[in-house]
């Protein structure tokens, strides 16, 4: 190897190095997509962890979750077997949340600057408790009285008479009660818009208005007649709201 090339060779090297990690912290599509993948990873390893700590405790998990029905019923033979183990899968997803949101959150994380950092080791965790405050919120408040609500249709006919099966109830619950834990992400959503630029707080008084009435609307849906459980139900929803709202007009000054 000549002089030229001895010299040349290093050069080479560095512009191999800088085009997979620049110096400004950007990596290529492909170390994305590695990174993507070891986050996929690490986090379906939780849940298989949480699923097999949750399998100690099926049994306490099933009962808490029929509490609100009572006894049930399964129609095929396999529906017990397969529904206990999705009920094990969804409490390991659950223990587990915490470090699927970090690792989500640690993904974003080069992009960010350090005062974004910052926010997002406040992100993190309220992300966490929030999502778990809406699951109990929806599982101890609103799904009782939704169920009641529901089986008052049948009752009212006299040839007809409930027998929930094991299958779709636990179908029915993970449908009512996840979009809850969803919805009570809604502060950190707007958060991060109004970060991000998307939403502005004069953007968000604007559909003020519309996202109450909404509210009020999904609150006469899946509850009963009563006022009172409509307004417990909406009430969460706007002030979750009004709670993104001020963070990003006072905090985020956007």
């Amino acid at each position: 190897m000549t002089d030229q090339e001895k010299k040349s060779a290093p050069v080479e090297i560095d512009e191999q190095k800088n085009s997979e990690d620049n110096d400004d912290g950007t990596m290529s599509l492909t170390a994305h997509l590695e990174e993507l993948r070891s986050r996929i990873i690490k986090s379906l390893l939780a849940v298989a962890f949480g699923s097999g700590v949750a399998y100690l405790f099926l049994d306490e998990i099933t009962n808490c979750l029929t509490l609100p029905v009572g006894k049930l019923y399964y129609m095929k033979p396999g529906e017990a077997f397969f529904t206990y183990l999705k009920i094990d899968i969804a409490a390991g997803f659950l223990i587990a949340l915490p470090i699927i949101f970090y690792h989500a959150w640690k993904f974003f994380l080069p992009a960010m600057t350090r005062s974004e950092r910052m926010i997002l080791g406040v992100l993190v965790p309220s992300s966490v408790v929030l999502f778990f405050v809406g699951l109990m919120f929806s599982f101890f408040l609103i799904l009782p009285v939704a169920l009641k609500f529901f089986m008052g249709f049948g009752e009212e006919t006299e040839n007809l008479q409930s027998m929930f099966s094991f299958a779709s109830y636990f179908e029915f619950v993970i449908l009512f009660v996840l979009p809850f834990g969803v919805v009570f992400e809604l502060p950190l959503v707007i958060i991060v818009l109004g970060k991000l630029g998307i939403l502005t707080s004069e953007k968000l008084g604007k559909y003020r208005r519309y996202v109450f009435f909404f509210s009020f609307v999904v609150g006469a849906l899946v509850t009963s007649p009563d006022v009172i459980t409509q307004i417990a139900v909406a009430i969460p929803v706007c002030l979750l709201y009004e709670v993104g709202y001020w963070v990003v007009k006072y905090v985020l000054r956007k």
